[in-house]
């Protein structure tokens, strides 16, 4: 983890107020389109079905049409776990998460289990920690552990052309986290917080990653986790 982590300026911007009439009527053929081409494929392609369903789940959430898109994003989640293609499932929980509905959070929750645990994309899995930090208040140790975290799998994870521009996304992460948490404004007042909050050691943050995960998901678990870690690539 890099040594000097300094305050780049703010990451995370406000949403904008949803499409305008033209772009609706762009999303609405879109999705016409990807309609025809789900209704075409058959059972024997689970996979390019799923990835196809997400595709339809995005644009209605894009719609607003939520609970069309949590239906049929669920079902894609439930192929993908399925089949393992764990990176497909982390974005049915993405897409899940976006919908809005009542477990939502949860299935947040879940994606992050998911994306932490498996060798998934680490730009998708800082995605989905990035959801942490704007789902928490200022004050929020989680919101510093989800940041560290989202840090420790792009030095984990990254390739030589993914590395530079992850790191600077997830120091600036941390910068936000760090000023918003406790103020810090400079180099010396972040090498404390980091030390206070005990976040430069995997040993030490992971585990409380794993608290914040348990917190959000409750008793809402759709898979066991003991099954899938012994499905671990060694």
């Amino acid at each position: 983890m890099s040594e000097s982590i300094l305050n780049v300026g703010p990451l995370i911007n406000n949403a904008n107020d949803g499409p305008n009439e033209q772009e609706r009527s762009s999303m609405k053929r879109h999705l016409a389109e990807k309609l025809q081409a789900l209704a075409a494929l058959t059972a024997a392609d689970p996979l390019p079905r799923a990835r196809l369903q997400l595709d339809i789940a995005e644009i209605l959430n894009a719609l607003e049409r939520k609970k069309e898109a949590w239906d049929i994003a669920r079902e894609a989640f439930v192929t993908a776990m399925q089949q393992e293609s764990w990176t497909d499932a982390v974005e049915a929980c993405d897409v899940l998460f976006q919908a809005g509905q009542e477990d939502s959070l949860a299935v947040l929750g879940m994606g992050i289990w998911l994306a932490v645990t498996f060798p998934v994309d680490p730009e998708l899995t800082v995605a989905m920690l990035i959801h942490v930090v704007e789902e928490t208040p200022d004050d929020s140790d989680g919101a510093a552990v989800a940041a560290i975290t989202a840090r420790y799998v792009v030095d984990l994870r990254a390739d030589e052309e993914q590395h530079e521009n992850l790191c600077f996304l997830v120091d600036n992460l941390i910068s936000m986290v760090a000023k918003r948490h406790s103020n810090v404004q400079d180099q010396a007042a972040m090498d404390k917080w980091l030390k206070r909050l005990e976040l430069r050691e995997p040993q030490m943050f992971l585990p409380r990653l794993a608290q914040v995960i348990d917190a959000i998901v409750g008793d809402k678990w759709w898979f066991d986790r003991e099954v899938l870690r012994n499905r671990l690539p060694d």
